[in-house]
Formats: C-alpha cells, structure tokens, sequence
C-alpha cells in the first residue's frame, strides 16, 4: 500500500516523528520516563563510541535518503535542524530563533540564528533552510518525508535570515514537522539544490570519516554556535547489526554504548556494575485492529467484548517482560504530550467481555486472527495469549500463522482481524490522521467515526494549547469505546551503556536519547 509515494516500510523508518507535542505555542508537559544519570557534570573530552543496529554499505549523506542507524546519529551531531525534541517531548527552536505562526497556523515565519555557522565557517541564511527543505519536495524525489512536507505549498526568504512556510492549511504542530531527522539544514548551491555531498552542518561535530556499513567518526568544533553541548572530543559510531555481537561488543569494552538491548539478557546487562540500561516508554505499540464493516466486528459490543477478553498485564509481563506501559485501546502513548493519563484504565475482565457479547446477540463467537513475528516484538507469542484470555469468556479464536515475507502487502489492510505494530508518531495529529480517520488510506480498522474526524480537523488548527487537550482527550476515549483497534500494550526503548560515558534526562521519541546522544551526552572518566 503506498500514500503518496511511501510504503508501510518508509512510514515505520520514519520513526523520527515518534515524539511528544509542541511546546513552542504554550506551556506543557509529557511524561518521557527517562532516568536521569547522576554522574559527573558534563565537561569536554574524551570519545563515544557507539554500536549501533541500521547501517549498511549504502549508507548515503543524503537526508532523503536516510533511515536509521549511525549514519543519521552522525548527521544529527554534524547538523542542526529549525527545532529539535527536547526530554520533555517539546519542539524547542534549535536554529530558529522562534516559530511565529498566524492566527489560524496556516502561515509561519521562522527567523534564524545568526550566530549559526556550517563547518566551513559560513553564515547560515534562509536559502540554506530552503533547499534543505524542498530538496525532499521534488517531483522526482523519494524521500521518506516527501509525503509529509506535501501540506507546504511555498517556501520563501524574507530577508536573509528569515524563512515564510506557507502550508495548504493551518497546522499547530508545524514545529514538530521541522525536527524530522530528514529535515537537517545542510549548505544551499548556488543555483539552489543542496549541498549535501560537502558533509557540512552547523552542528557541533565535523564528518572526519565515513565507510559505509562500517564506521563514522566525527570530531568536534571548538566554534559550535550552541552552549552546553557538543562534549566529547571525537565520536565513533560502528555498525553491529547483530544483536548478539552487539551485547558482546558492550560487554567487552570494544563500545561505550549500544541500542535496542534483548529484553532476555537485560538481567545479564543490569547484574554488570559497569554497566546501565538506558530505558524510556516511548510510541511504539503493539494493535489488533478489526475491520468495522464486517461482520461480526461491525457490532461496537463484539468489539468491546474483545477489548474486555484481553490481559494485557500478562502480556506486558511475559510479552516484553514488564519493559512498557499497558495500553488503553488508542495509540496516543504515555510520552505524548496530550496522552489522557485519567482515563480508567482497560482490563481483563471476563463479566464484560461476557456483558458485551451476549448484548451483540452471541453466547459464543469464532474468530481467526491473523498473526506473523514481522508484526512486532513477541507478536505470535501475543496472539497465543490473547486466545488463551478470549478463550475462557467464549470467543474461540483460530491462529491463522501467516508467512512473515509480504505480511504487510498480503495480510496487513487486507484481512479483517490482524495484528500489527506502529512506532507511533510525535504528534496526536500525525498518528490520528495517518491511521484513525476516516477516509485514511492506512485506516487499517476500517472505522468511521464523524465526531473524531471533526474534532481531528478542528483540533490541527487549534493554537489554544487547553482546548486541544480537550479534544484529543475525547478523541482517545472515542478510539477506545468506539473504535476498532485493540492497543493492548506500548513498548519502552531499551539502550546500554557503560560508565565512562553519562547523561542527564533522555528523549523518549527513539533510541539513543533521540539519536541525539552524541551532541547531549558527556564523558565520565
């Protein structure tokens, strides 16, 4: 399934949005569950070095090509964008001074700092800005971030040092689009495409070497623009895309830092005393979404019966070994900004489960479920429990094993009753938009719902930071009464590190303090 031009495997490497929400329009909090370091102060010197999942030899310095791995952690220290997450989930200006929207955010002007400078030693100005930007929005362009940038219908300097974005219609949480890892600034030509073959950012590093696949070592500039950043002296980030090998590389001493650790050998890691995890509950999470418009599904009260007949506390236990968060049947996650936290939380109870079925008519109910591992962490192990719960309340429900190779094309949006796995996204609206309203392509529940979709319109337009809480508030408790999608759990970020390197308060919007780590993170020894 493509939405203009990205397949579900773009939109999941495109993770970069999994954050909290603006913190540009208003005061605000979001809940990151980070564990600060109490170590040292931070202080200049020493190097990081990095073992890192996602590289590959066709690692290229082109954002519109970027995915994950070290390639983009190195980028993300070489260069800066307009704004960057911070450890609360907000958008902060990084190099714009500040995001000035219009009264109905359909307009916005963004000044730049003026003490930014690329590694070269050149001034930033807006036409840098500008072609980093529409270097993505070309016709022929294939970057995973084409289709979000599609709501721009102008980009203008006003003055050297100022950039206009207009966009087809107002939305709040522009300054979260502006932090996408593929939006970094890199230096304009002259005829106005981007220079990103040169490597220069105005970051805090400059690219000393890249061997795809292989190794990135940076060094750092003694003239970044931004205090209180940009620690260590050198940074090596190494492909080790083997989890096993990557664990070793840990615990040999051959790293300082890894990511996405198996939750099996987390006790191994923890019982090191040189060693920590580096744990935060970001937006991934697991779905089981039915299609509202078949049968039996398209009764609310099979729906809730089913939401009722899942344990989620069994599976967050057994499932990711109590390493997340339990899911209420929406995906606005903990570490979203306007996650409603006093809703009652969903459980298994059997009464209702019981309750919710016989008022759609059935004593009992058979059911097959669709599942396969390249649905998400532990997702076949999920569906033998699931059918474990529903079992005991009378819905019998028939594992269908699917082939992993084509799930998402052969099984995914096309049978009625599948499992399935986001990342999330940094912003209710994005992940609203994308996969809960109406007429989205990817609506893979098939639910319709006028309310939500009104208060989704009404709500990417609203400045007032209270009144969208308000109305993302009702929009979960219509996902979860209402909707089609069971979420029964959401899944932490789980890094490692040694103690020769400490940090304070981490992102929760990926892996590896929002792949930021090498710009925020400092040396303990």
């Amino acid at each position: 399934m493509m939405r203009h031009g990205m397949n579900r495997r773009d939109f999941l490497q495109t993770g970069a949005y999994s954050v909290g929400t603006a913190g540009l329009l208003g005061a605000g909090s979001s809940l990151p569950f980070a564990r600060p370091v109490r170590a040292a102060s931070p202080k200049h010197g020493g190097t990081i070095r990095i073992g890192q999942s996602g590289g590959a030899v066709s690692d290229s310095l082109d954002p519109a090509s970027f995915a994950s791995g070290p390639i983009v952690t190195a980028m993300l220290a070489v260069c800066n964008n307009l704004a960057e997450i911070d450890a609360d989930g907000n958008a902060v200006p990084e190099l714009a001074e500040s995001f000035n929207p219009s009264a109905d955010a359909r307009v916005w002007t963004v000044p730049l700092r003026s003490e930014a400078r690329f590694g070269d030693g050149r001034a930033l100005t807006a036409s840098d800005v500008i072609a980093s930007f529409n270097h993505h929005r070309g016709a022929d362009s294939t970057s995973g971030v084409k289709s979000l940038l599609a709501q721009i219908t102008d980009i203008r300097a006003d003055g050297p040092n100022t950039v206009v974005f207009e966009l087809e219609s107002g939305n709040a949480d522009f300054p979260f689009i502006a932090a996408d890892y593929h939006l970094v600034v890199m230096p304009a030509n002259p005829d106005g495409s981007l220079n990103w073959q040169s490597g220069l950012g105005t970051g805090g590093y400059t690219l000393e070497e890249h061997d795809p696949g292989v190794i990135v070592r940076l060094k750092r500039r003694d003239d970044y623009w931004k205090a209180g950043r940009a620690w260590f002296d050198t940074a090596e980030l190494l492909t080790i895309n083997d989890l096993t090998a990557r664990q070793s590389a840990l615990l040999t001493g051959e790293v300082d830092v890894i990511n996405s650790v198996d939750r099996h050998v987390l006790h191994l890691l923890e019982s090191q005393p040189n060693l920590s995890l580096v744990e935060v509950t970001g937006t991934a999470h697991s779905a089981i979404p039915m299609f509202c418009d078949t049968p039996p599904f398209d009764d609310v009260n099979v729906r809730l019966a089913l939401k009722h007949a899942i344990g989620r506390t069994e599976l967050l236990e057994k499932i990711l070994l109590g390493h997340g968060a339990l899911g209420n049947d929406h995906p606005i996650a903990p570490a979203n900004r306007f996650h409603a936290a006093d809703l009652e939380q969903r459980t298994y109870d059997p009464d209702k489960a019981r309750y919710h079925l016989k008022k759609a008519g059935h004593t009992r109910l058979e059911l097959t479920l669709s599942a396969a591992d390249a649905a998400g962490t532990g997702s076949v192990d999920l569906a033998v429990l699931f059918r474990e719960h529903a079992a005991a309340v009378g819905i019998e429900i028939d594992l269908l094993h699917e082939p992993d190779d084509g799930y998402w094309t052969n099984v995914w949006l096309k049978k009625p009753f599948v499992l399935s796995y986001w990342n999330g996204r940094p912003t209710e609206d994005l992940m609203f938009s994308t996969v809960y309203a109406g007429d989205s392509e990817w609506n893979e529940s098939h639910w319709r719902n006028d309310r939500f979709d009104t208060l989704l319109s009404a709500a990417r337009t609203e400045l007032n930071e209270d009144l969208r809480r308000e109305m993302y508030r009702e929009m979960q408790i219509l996902c979860r009464d209402d909707g089609g999608t069971i979420v029964p759990m959401f899944l932490n970020y789980i890094d490692a590190r040694n103690d020769k390197v400490a940090h304070g308060p981490v992102a929760s919007d990926r892996f590896l303090d929002g792949w930021k780590l090498v710009e925020r993170w400092w040396s303990a020894v």
